[in-house]
């Protein structure tokens, strides 16, 4: 039995009055509601049943606008029931979400709430022990997509990390993988490649969640630090690895400005490798990751065709000009220019299925293939982990073809470290 717990007034009118966010069922979920219970994620989980634990603790949050408990945001919450938050720890994209991809963001104060902010994204990544000086317990609340170089794992580790060295404990309240918990796809990161969209050596699709994450993190010996972590997950309830994004009944809150909706963070896997050529990946558009390409690509009718039977998918060609969005795309790549190329528009939302990362280095074969003009740069190797993704290029095969093994050895490695069946 959840035990309950009774919320001041300011809360509850927070709680109804705030309007419909992630984390939530959707508007149209009441006939499945008598069907399966419903997703119940580790926030909430810990406003129900951990609370009294942070009691004369000063507390930090590391989170961005996905740090959801029911319609307000966490640190809202906590606010409202006099839980003493003293410092706040801003990622890419900031603290409110109003960063773009790769802006510097500085420490400073949030003006809704007058707390200090911390930033980890930045002339530093890690926190410093001056920054963790403030707190005696880290929440960490990110809605994550699933994906190796979305960096958000990457910051989870160096807090980890930092926060063994001070001496603070670290609690992850986990959150549903979008991408589902048995999609997973893509090479293994090698030593060579570590690098912030790849701080350790799994697979580009996971299929982990973040808590399931932290402790493999600190159970193979990944965390750089003399002390082991003080790790507590809190776990979500009624999550299987079998569901989809969908099957939560959540609607979606953007974890970042250009995946404003579930279709961008499905297909975000593969055609974020377009980050890694002289190609637009869509960004500076309405459909970032759904729009690739450049001035002279060529997608034609038999490319369409082919992928169109590979995967459940239609791709289009489309004509359209990256512009420059503030907190969103700033100075996106091929800016003011016409460019010609593809939109896909997935028919499907199960990953198993639809297999994005795979669509999308079918895509950039193509796209390699039919533009003479096409280059890569040594970030598509930071992406991918490894050289390999030269030998798929270059040939005809498949692309599972080329990471089985990867997969293989993975699955059986983060075995010890699943919370959900």
């Amino acid at each position: 039995m959840r035990s309950l717990l009774v919320l001041p007034a300011v809360l509850v009118f927070v709680l109804i009055f705030t309007g419909t966010i992630a984390c939530e069922p959707n508007s149209d979920s009441s006939s499945h509601t008598s069907e399966k219970p419903r997703v119940i994620t580790g926030a909430e989980t810990l406003i129900s049943d951990y609370l009294h634990q942070l009691e004369g603790r000063r507390i930090g949050i590391t989170g961005n606008p996905t740090a959801r408990v029911d319609n307000a945001h966490l640190l809202d919450t906590l606010l409202a029931l006099n839980t003493n938050v003293t410092a706040l720890f801003a990622p890419e994209h900031g603290f409110r979400g109003d960063h773009g991809a790769g802006e510097i963001i500085k420490d400073g104060v949030d003006q809704e709430t007058g707390l200090p902010v911390f930033s980890l994204y930045g002339n530093t990544r890690k926190p410093t022990q001056e920054m963790l000086s403030h707190i005696d317990v880290m929440l960490f609340d990110i809605q994550d997509v699933g994906v190796r170089f979305y960096t958000y794992i990457s910051t989870l580790g160096l807090v980890l990390e930092a926060a063994a060295e001070a001496g603070v404990e670290v609690w992850v309240l986990d959150r549903p993988n979008p991408l589902g918990g048995t999609y997973m796809a893509g090479w293994i990161t090698e030593p060579e490649f570590k690098s912030f969209v790849g701080a350790f050596p799994i697979p580009v699709v996971h299929g982990m969640t973040i808590g399931e994450l932290a402790k493999m993190m600190i159970g193979e010996g990944w965390i750089e630090s003399d002390t082991v972590p003080e790790l507590k997950v809190i776990p979500m309830e009624n999550w299987t690895r079998s569901m989809n994004w969908e099957d939560t009944l959540f609607d979606w809150l953007p974890p970042s400005p250009n995946l404003p909706g579930f279709a961008n963070a499905l297909v975000y896997p593969g055609t974020c490798f377009f980050e890694g050529t002289n190609f637009s990946e869509g960004r500076g558009t309405p459909h970032p990751f759904l729009n690739i390409g450049s001035q002279t690509f060529v997608f034609r009718d038999h490319d369409a065709e082919h992928m169109k039977s590979r995967y459940p998918a239609f791709f289009s060609r489309v004509d359209f000009t990256p512009v420059s969005i503030p907190g969103k795309a700033p100075n996106p790549k091929l800016q003011d220019k016409e460019l010609r190329g593809v939109k896909i528009t997935p028919q499907i939302a199960k990953p198993d299925s639809l297999r994005p990362m795979e669509l999308g280095l079918e895509l950039l074969r193509i796209a390699k293939r039919n533009d003479q003009f096409f280059e890569t740069k040594r970030f598509l190797y930071n992406l991918s982990g490894t050289r390999k993704i030269n030998d798929f290029l270059n040939s005809d095969l498949p692309p599972e073809s080329f990471w089985q093994d990867d997969i293989a050895q993975f699955s059986e490695q983060r075995e010890p470290y699943l919370l959900y069946r």
